[in-house]
């Protein structure tokens, strides 16, 4: 099945790639949305870096901006595509506007990770060896400390009981924390140049400088 899937260069949307492409799907490229400010639907931090992200996946990439996501199912259904693959995992804003303009255009919305325990997928990140840090934190319980960190399993300890005190979404669904993924096994990696720390109050993200070496 001719598909195309959904890419920010964190952790949930690279996962359910590599699910899609384990399930038959034929992922013709990654469409990376570059959103507006603030936006609720899309990543912000680093999204200019998903293209090396695509390429741990060896997929081409297409770029588009976020008040272009609508029309451009209508341009997937005419190239063919016949999927639309997505790391939506608990936001209902996300998975239904997915599905609304998937079945508009005749597509099918796969969203493997779609109410799966996140605690099974923060594992299967650590049994696939995907390596993933936190770039963006915006939660009560998580502080500055967290920017930077690797989702291991110590960030999966702690995370549980940030969860239970605050009411935390563990996959960050909520907005709580973003994430990237800077390789795995068999695969080049991503190399981090520089962060450069931004936090005011009680959130902040890392702008990264990256480039991709061979495995």
């Amino acid at each position: 099945m001719k598909a195309v899937t959904l890419l920010s260069g964190g952790k949930d949307s690279f996962l359910s790639a590599l699910i899609a492409s384990e399930s038959g799907m034929e992922l013709e490229y990654a469409l990376i949305i570059l959103p507006e400010e603030e936006s609720p639907m899309f990543h912000v931090p680093n999204i200019g870096n998903a293209k090396l992200v695509a390429k741990l996946l060896s997929m081409d990439i297409v770029e588009i901006r976020e008040s272009e996501f609508d029309r451009y199912f209508a341009k997937m259904r005419d190239q063919g595509v016949k999927a639309v693959v997505s790391g939506a995992a608990a936001s209902d804003y996300q998975h239904t506007r997915i599905q609304r303009l998937c079945s508009a255009e005749g597509m099918l919305s796969f969203s493997p990770l779609w109410r799966i325990d996140p605690y099974i997928v923060l594992n299967e990140l650590l049994l696939r060896r995907i390596d993933a840090m936190i770039v963006s934190v915006s939660a009560e319980g998580m502080d500055e400390g967290y920017l930077g960190r690797r989702i291991d399993e110590s960030f999966i300890s702690d995370i549980m009981k940030v969860e239970k005190r605050f009411g935390v979404n563990p996959l960050g669904e909520g907005g709580e924390y973003e994430s990237f993924v800077t390789g795995m096994p068999g695969r080049p990696k991503i190399r981090i140049i520089k962060a450069n720390k931004n936090w005011s109050g009680s959130g902040g993200y890392l702008e990264l400088s990256c480039v991709l070496e061979d495995s």
